[in-house]
């Protein structure tokens, strides 16, 4: 136990060792050139104008969480391709008992040497974990495109959004174009 807390200890102090080192020899060695151009605030290399306190689009966050959203189901794909890669490796019949065993070991995440020819995963066994394994991805794709298809329908998508269809969604009554011909009003006589 003692050499795991060790372990972890030397561990510890190389990164903080490492992550101030940086800090300090940056500190010694740049020049300290104080000046009122530098020592102005600035947003994204642009001079700062006006209050702080603004609205900011929201498309900006909504585009960022369907970036971050997507981004992150896209990652789940790695570990697919290289579990599925090796169940269909596994899948082939002429593949050698030392390959299967190498390869199985590798896909149940065994001890060298702990898996025999006799435990080892059969081709009919990896063939249903490909299917499986491909079904399972089908299945989360579909949801994904589902997503993906509502977000775009929404228009959460679209950067510039016409104005027109906006005043439409807003309040305003549309008529039927038979109604928004000017016709000549009839005169209504009480008798």
């Amino acid at each position: 136990m003692t050499e795991v807390v060790g372990h972890f200890l030397v561990f510890t102090v190389a990164a903080i060792g490492f992550l101030l080192a940086p800090l300090l020899l940056g500190m010694l060695v740049r020049p300290r050139l104080p000046n009122a151009e530098k020592d102005a605030t600035y947003e994204c290399g642009e001079p700062s104008i006006g209050s702080s306190y603004i609205q900011f689009d929201l498309r900006f966050y909504v585009v960022a969480l369907l970036f971050i959203i997507f981004d992150v189901e896209v990652v789940f794909f790695f570990p697919w391709a290289s579990v599925f890669g090796n169940a269909m490796q596994l899948a082939d019949t002429a593949l050698s008992p030392e390959a299967r065993r190498q390869l199985s070991e590798q896909l149940l995440s065994a001890p060298t040497g702990s898996i025999t020819d006799q435990t080892a995963i059969t081709a009919s066994t990896a063939l249903q974990l490909g299917w499986m394994a491909f079904a399972d991805v089908a299945a989360f794709f579909a949801v994904l495109l589902v997503g993906f298809a509502y977000v775009w329908n929404r228009g959460d998508l679209d950067w510039v959004r016409s104005t027109a269809e906006q005043k439409s969604k807003i309040g305003s009554t549309t008529m039927p174009l038979s109604q928004t011909k000017s016709s000549k009003p009839v005169p209504v006589t009480a008798g």
